[in-house]
């Protein structure tokens, strides 16, 4: 029974030493962790005493610092620009247009007279051909060579009112870029017959002017031939 009681003991004993072993081994470890904390913290202490003066720091003006980068500078002047719809013109560009038509209406007008006699072949069919013109345009004309790009008929007009149409006409053809055109003056009692190559005859712009051919008139209508005065000459 002692023997028993012995061993016992000593078994217990041991128990106990072991516990107090993992106790202390507890308590060192514990020791060692806080001493660890105390070090990180003390170093980020120091960490953040070292940087804040420098985040305390006043950084200059970004404005100055870009100003002091640029140098001198002079700034730019904007113009004013007046704008104007499109699609609608103002008074003055109205005005200028309705002049400048009325001017080249006028003109044009000008240069037929009715008192004007030229010497024109009143044998055969009705011709002419400018001076300094190729005399061979007039038989193009009369083999229909040129088809005509406008045509004017001026049938049920009066002798002031075909003078119109016929210089509203010719200032056309500079604009369209007409290179023949054909007047049918028809027959009737002869006046505008005889007037319309008066006419033509006085216009700078035309250069020749034969009796139509059938297809486009005959006796009762003129193939006439413009000088057109820009780049856009067909020929």
């Amino acid at each position: 029974m002692f023997y028993t009681a012995l061993m016992k003991n000593r078994a217990l004993k041991s128990k106990l030493s072991s516990i107090k072993a993992k106790v202390r081994a507890n308590i060192e470890a514990t020791a060692q962790s806080k001493i660890q904390q105390n070090k990180m913290a003390e170093s980020l202490r120091k960490t953040n005493a070292s940087i804040n003066p420098v985040l305390n720091t006043v950084l200059p003006d970004e404005k100055q610092i870009f100003a002091d980068a640029i140098g001198q500078v002079k700034p730019l002047v904007i113009d004013t620009v007046r704008l104007i719809k499109r699609g609608h013109k103002s008074n003055t560009s109205l005005k200028n247009d309705q002049e400048y038509n009325k001017a080249n209406k006028a003109i044009a007008q000008f240069h037929f007279s009715d008192e004007f006699e030229p010497n024109l072949n009143k044998q055969g069919p009705m011709k002419y051909v400018r001076e300094g013109v190729d005399s061979f345009e007039v038989k193009n004309l009369r083999r229909g060579h040129y088809r005509p790009d406008l045509i004017l008929d001026l049938h049920g007009l009066d002798q002031h009112q075909a003078k119109k149409e016929l210089a509203a006409l010719l200032f056309a053809c500079q604009k369209e870029h007409a290179q023949c055109i054909c007047v049918v003056h028809g027959i009737g009692s002869h006046i505008l017959k005889n007037k319309v190559p008066h006419w033509l005859v006085q216009h700078p712009d035309v250069m020749a002017f034969h009796q139509a051919p059938l297809e486009w008139g005959g006796d009762g209508a003129i193939l006439a031939l413009i000088e057109l005065k820009d780049k856009y000459n067909r020929d």
